[in-house]
C-alpha cells in the first residue's frame, strides 16, 4: 500500500511524492502491458494498494526494481518517505 503526502513541499510541488508516483505508476504499467492479469490496483481515498496475482520472472523483477528506486529515494529523502516491509 502507498499512502500519504511526503510533505517535502507543498502539494503539487513535491518531488519526492511525484517520484513516488511516477515509479509506482511506470512499474504498474509495464507490468500490465506484459500481462494485465498479473496484477491488480485500487485508488484508496488515502493511497493505493497493488495486490500481485501472479508470481511470473517478469512481474516479480518489475516489482523488486520499484523497491530499490523507492529504497534509493528513501535514502536521499529520509525524512519524507519511509518503507515498511510486511504491510
Amino acid at each position: 500500500m502507498i499512502t500519504g503526502h511526503s510533505l517535502y513541499d507543498d502539494f503539487g510541488r513535491d518531488i519526492v511524492c511525484s517520484s513516488v508516483s511516477s515509479i509506482v505508476t511506470t512499474t504498474i504499467n509495464g507490468i500490465l502491458e506484459f500481462d494485465s492479469n498479473a496484477l491488480e490496483y485500487k485508488m484508496l481515498k488515502n493511497g493505493l494498494e497493488i495486490e500481485i496475482l501472479k508470481n511470473d520472472e517478469i512481474t516479480l523483477k518489475l516489482i523488486s526494481n520499484m523497491f530499490e528506486l523507492l529504497e534509493k529515494l528513501s535514502s536521499k529523502y529520509p525524512k519524507n518517505i519511509r518503507i515498511k516491509e510486511g504491510v
